[in-house]
């Protein structure tokens, strides 16, 4: 049995990491609370603003614009969003995994693809898988604003309407609730007409037209609600990735916090019986001596 000194050691240094791992699930708690709340915001303006422009769409159903126009894809952005740190489960692992597996889809295709990945956990994972990564950003924490993803936005939409890509897939950590958040691929361009993003076009008698006049048109008002939809949309992925690894994280501590407890359950159970065995023997050998006396 081992001796009673070197598993009190090795029970202080399972409290010492308990009280960390205990410490950055409250951390976690903490950001994951704030960073719910912009989710759901961000999540409640993007779904009136689709709902504004299914109206306007459905009347100006005739207009074309290049955000809406699909085309073959010979050349395709993807945008990878993980974390800049670890300890948050299979949260960075399932993204790269969904990621590698667009990729490889692609490169099956032999479609050329432009790169560009959020966190370095993701970078340094695709560049061990021989992942060529075009841009990279590291900036982005639990905290991420739309001034720093709009410049990213933009990128895209020129890239887009000029031709040099033909699509835009985001891989990353969907927020659904605590419970749930899934690693996805949500292709952001092209963008879809309002009609197939909800399913079915708006009734009749809900029609725009039938409550609003437009000026100078319903077209030129779509022109500027589209590239809007579609940055509200992209900064709803990072605010999605920036929540799903606050949850991931603290779901994450808890669960080593209470395998420690366990762990210095049995570690103090252990000892006692180490620490008995041996003042059992002391006793013993004094009971000899005390023996040994007599004779």
């Amino acid at each position: 049995m081992a001796k009673a000194r070197a598993l009190d050691r090795r029970r202080r240094s399972v409290r010492n990491i308990r009280k960390i791992t205990r410490t950055m699930e409250l951390i976690a708690t903490a950001r994951f609370k704030k960073a719910m709340d912009r989710s759901i915001a961000a999540r409640d303006y993007t779904r009136q603003l689709a709902k504004l422009l299914a109206n306007i769409a459905s009347v100006g159903a005739g207009a074309d614009h290049p955000l809406l126009e699909v085309r073959p894809t010979q050349r395709a952005a993807v945008l990878v969003l993980t974390g800049n740190r670890g300890l948050c489960g299979g949260y960075n692992s399932n993204v790269v995994r969904q990621a590698m597996g667009l990729l490889g889809q692609w490169s099956s295709e032999e479609v050329g693809t432009h790169v560009t990945v959020s966190g370095k956990r993701g970078i340094s994972a695709l560049r061990f898988r021989k992942v060529l990564v075009d841009d990279e950003h590291t900036h982005f924490e639990d905290k991420p604003a739309f001034a720093e993803v709009a410049p990213i936005g933009e990128a895209y939409l020129d890239a887009y309407v000029s031709g040099r890509i033909d699509r835009l897939d985001v891989v990353y950590t969907q927020f659904t609730n605590i419970a749930r958040q899934e690693a996805v691929v949500e292709t952001l361009l092209p963008l879809k007409p309002p009609e197939e993003d909800g399913g079915s076009p708006p009734a009749a008698s809900h029609l725009a037209s039938h409550e609003y006049d437009f000026y100078p048109s319903a077209s030129s008002i779509l022109e500027e609600i589209l590239p809007a939809s579609f940055q509200s949309r992209l900064f709803k992925c990072f605010l999605d990735a920036a929540v799903s690894e606050q949850v991931s994280r603290m779901v994450a501590m808890k669960g080593a916090t209470e395998n420690a407890t366990g762990l210095i359950r049995h570690l103090s159970s252990q000892f006692n019986r180490a620490r008995q065995t041996q003042i059992t023997g002391e006793i013993m050998e004094i009971l000899g001596g005390v023996e040994a006396l007599k004779k």
